[in-house]
């Protein structure tokens, strides 16, 4: 049976890990991402992880060890933040080429110069043209939700594309909340078995992976990608309504916030929606009609449905964590006004 449990947001990533008990896990420890990493070693220690649990010399390696395992035949996962994600930049495009669905929980914090070990998007809004699909956490109940989603949406067959989740460092990451922890074996039961895709370790056939690809294959090879990922958003709409069928907590694309009769809305991701929900709530009672739009999805970015639900505004005000410097706007200032024109 489902239990509550006062966890902060690295310990929910590493309770879901737990559950899904993945074939490898390979982490190397970085704040505020830290506890994650630990706390699964614990539970690998106390035999509460029956999967292989690799400690490499950096997080390069362990995305390369992530894609060894996973092209091996394996369900795996990791876990990172900040400088750490950008040290696995060349990785990063190897598994979503190669339709990896690895997932990684990812603590977001801002990148250096200077150094700065406090949350922000600028990692994770990096990596956004990776090809990874993007998922976006607004507290420690939703980062849990998320990263096991985050596996059956990976693994989906039309998709076969990595997952990051990120949920922001220290506000999400270290912060302690009361969550609602499933049943390991419902959860097992939702993420289901993993079904392998042509493994390394299949000696019955032959195929080459990772080759080096000239003009005519390597289009070939990048259109089979974008169609994984161009799948995902049907997917992701199941996925987040078999969640809530199974578990009560339903998810999209985004939510709305007080928005049925807004004439105004404010676009903000993550932890910062739930400072915003209380904002939009004392200007309600000063008879402002604002709304609130949270985006979870990012890659895929829902343009047509967030174009949609933005339509009726005289206003919108996108609030975004990471800057662009010399571009237009900001990443998800960016994405919305595109959608919007």
């Amino acid at each position: 049976m489902s239990v509550l449990k006062t966890l902060n947001g690295n310990q929910t990533i590493a309770e879901a890990v737990r559950q899904i008990d993945p074939d490898v896990v390979a982490a190397y420890p970085i704040t505020p991402s830290t506890a994650i990493v630990e706390t699964i070693a614990k539970f690998k220690a106390e035999g509460l992880i029956s999967g292989e649990f690799v400690c490499p010399e950096s997080e390069h390696s362990a995305m390369s060890v992530c894609i060894g395992a996973a092209s091996a035949g394996g369900r795996v996962t990791t876990a990172t933040a900040s400088q750490g994600l950008a040290l696995m930049w060349e990785m990063l495009y190897i598994a979503a080429g190669l339709r990896l669905p690895i997932v990684a929980g990812i603590a977001n914090r801002a990148l250096s110069a200077p150094i700065n070990i406090h949350g922000d998007h600028s990692d994770t809004m990096g990596a956004r043209d990776t090809g990874w699909i993007q998922i976006y956490s607004e507290n420690c109940q939703e980062a849990y939700d998320n990263f096991i989603q985050a596996f059956r949406i990976g693994e989906n067959l039309d998709v076969r594309t990595p997952v990051l989740v990120g949920l922001d460092g220290f506000i999400i990451s270290h912060s302690m909340e009361v969550i609602q922890v499933e049943d390991d074996d419902k959860i097992k039961e939702f993420v289901g078995e993993y079904q392998q895709v042509y493994p390394l370790l299949d000696t019955s056939r032959k195929f080459t992976v990772g080759p080096i690809d000239f003009t005519d294959y390597y289009f070939e090879h990048k259109r089979n990608q974008m169609e994984g990922i161009e799948n995902a958003p049907e997917v992701i709409q199941q996925v987040g309504k078999e969640f809530g069928e199974k578990f009560g907590r339903t998810y999209g694309f985004f939510e709305e916030y007080r928005m049925e009769d807004a004439e105004t809305c404010i676009v903000v991701m993550s932890s910062a929606a739930g400072t915003c929900k209380d904002a939009i709530d004392e200007m309600r009672s000063e008879g402002k009609k604002i709304g609130l739009l949270k985006p979870r999805i990012v890659r895929p970015f829902p343009e047509k449905e967030i174009a949609d639900a933005l339509k009726g505004m005289k206003a919108v005000a996108v609030l975004d964590r990471s800057a662009c410097p010399g571009a237009f706007g900001a990443p998800l200032f960016t994405e919305i006004r595109n959608a919007l024109y």
